[in-house]
């Protein structure tokens, strides 16, 4: 599943450093480290991944 706006797809990618030891997982906040905590790697490279272009800023669903 893609990431809906920029915000989340930032999140995403702080969790996956995390996940990979390129980051200290006491450095998350907020939904960074709630996704840290409940998705896999696999799912995280998917947020992180997702195109940028045409995404809101913030997902306005949440």
């Amino acid at each position: 599943m893609p990431a809906k706006s920029k915000a989340q797809q930032k999140a995403a990618g702080a969790a996956l450093a995390a996940k990979r030891g390129e980051t200290k997982v006491s450095d998350l906040q907020g939904p960074a480290r709630d996704m840290y905590d409940s998705m896999s790697e696999e799912q995280l490279e998917d947020f992180a991944s997702t195109e940028r272009k045409n995404k809101p800023e913030h997902d306005s669903e949440s």
